[in-house]
């Protein structure tokens, strides 16, 4: 009789790993679950799977790797694990729908992956096992959400279901982000403009008035010596204008490389008023989201939160997550760690414990990230209102205090001479 390895989580959520000996790998599913435990992966003993197809196997001929630099685009994951579904719905083998898929995607990382993949499939390795070893295209989510598609024989539905996470996280995110696009061009705009004035025209009023030879007023002096400055300062002020953002990010980049950086700059970004606001419901609809659809798959509770905490995007989240996870380890329930932590609303909290309580944590999770994404649109919104009159009124200022700075020795000049006459 076949032997199948498996790891599965007991009752208590404590990992086991062991072997059963079943006529196939359903009859050796049903029999770890008779145990009581929750089955995460299974796999036949014995070697390699026999290709199909009766005569001698074919060998497959490898195609040429493209040299590729950077991820693989959430549209472009998306739309291959939606046909995945598809295929896999109407009954395609699995190794036969990723030969498929591979051959129509564009040469780059997507398509070097699912060659090898394909290999390794047909070598025996499972799908997740497989998609595992290309972490630039498959994260670790996508990677366990499969392997819980496996386990329960229902691999369609669950790509389905990625694919419509993957589309509502990337559609939050693009709102976010297009929200921001308008003010940061209208700034560089903006301070392009400034810059021009401080280096051609400021210059040339500054001649005028040395031919005058009066004493400038105070805000005058004070704009020609900020001119002189972004003109041939030391260092040039242009050059530090132009390179102080480019060094923020690099510095920004370099705090969140370790966890207290992460924490830190997460909490401080947490602190600005509205954006703050933006960026805590958007971390809080995406770990619900991520935690509910983990969950509905059929993941083991501790496993996703673990696989969420690492994909939150938020140290605070994170850490909050990490002493659920403790918790829940403990005997103790999901919302009271939360509630303890003090980073999402009552709301979120109350939730989550009507939905232990009921036996559908998964939805109220869904129910939770729907709710927070409603609202980051609207925040998003407001925020895009509040900017527009905030920039009119400092571009405005700027505008009017150099008027003022380079017509007021003119004025004074016309008095005097008024006067005199």
């Amino acid at each position: 009789m076949p032997k199948f390895s498996y790891e599965a989580m007991n009752q208590a959520g404590q990992e086991i790993k062991d072997e059963i000996d079943a006529p196939s790998s359903k009859d050796a599913l049903a029999k770890i679950r008779s145990l009581g435990y929750f089955p995460t992966r299974i796999r036949a003993k014995g070697g390699k799977k026999a290709a199909a197809g009766g005569g001698a196997a074919k060998k497959k001929k490898k195609g040429g790797t493209t040299i590729t630099i950077g991820g693989v685009k959430t549209k472009v994951i998306t739309q291959f694990t939606r046909q995945l579904s598809t295929l896999q719905d109407a009954g395609l083998p699995i190794l036969r729908s990723i030969n498929i898929l591979a051959d129509q995607q564009k040469p780059g990382l997507l398509k070097n992956a699912l060659g090898q993949v394909a290999e390794d499939v047909e070598g025996g390795a499972t799908l997740s096992e497989a998609f595992a070893k290309h972490p630039k295209a498959f994260n670790r989510l996508y990677v366990n959400m499969i392997a819980a598609g496996e386990t329960g024989g229902v691999l369609d539905v669950i790509c389905q279901r990625l694919a419509e996470f993957m589309e509502k996280s990337e559609r939050l995110r693009r709102k976010v982000i297009g929200a921001m696009i308008y003010p940061i061009v209208v700034i560089m705009f903006a301070a392009g403009i400034v810059t021009g004035i401080m280096i051609v025209v400021v210059p040339k009023f500054e001649e005028i008035f040395s031919d005058f030879g009066t004493t400038l007023p105070g805000v005058t002096q004070m704009l020609i010596n900020f001119s002189g400055w972004v003109v041939g300062g030391t260092p040039p002020g242009w050059a530090v204008m132009l390179l102080s953002p480019i060094g923020f990010l690099v510095f920004f980049k370099l705090v969140r490389k370790s966890k207290g950086g992460r924490y830190a700059s997460d909490v401080a970004i947490g602190k600005v008023p509205v954006v703050g606001s933006i960026v805590g419901k958007t971390g809080v609809a995406r770990f619900t989201r991520t935690l509910g659809t983990l969950i509905n798959a059929g993941v083991p509770i501790l496993e996703a939160i673990n696989i969420t905490k690492e994909t939150a995007g938020n140290e605070v989240l994170a850490r909050a997550l990490g002493n659920v996870h403790d918790s829940i380890r403990e005997g103790d329930t999901f919302a009271d760690p939360l509630r303890a932590s003090k980073v999402v609303d009552g709301i979120v909290t109350n939730m989550i414990e009507v939905g232990e309580e009921t036996g559908d944590l998964d939805k109220m999770l869904i129910k939770v990230a729907d709710n927070y994404d409603d609202e980051v649109e609207t925040l998003v919104g407001s925020l895009v209102a509040l900017l527009e009159p905030v920039m009119v009124v400092i571009l405005g200022g700027i505008v009017g205090f150099i008027v003022i700075a380079l017509f007021l020795p003119m004025v004074t000049l016309i008095q005097s001479v008024s006067s005199g006459n």
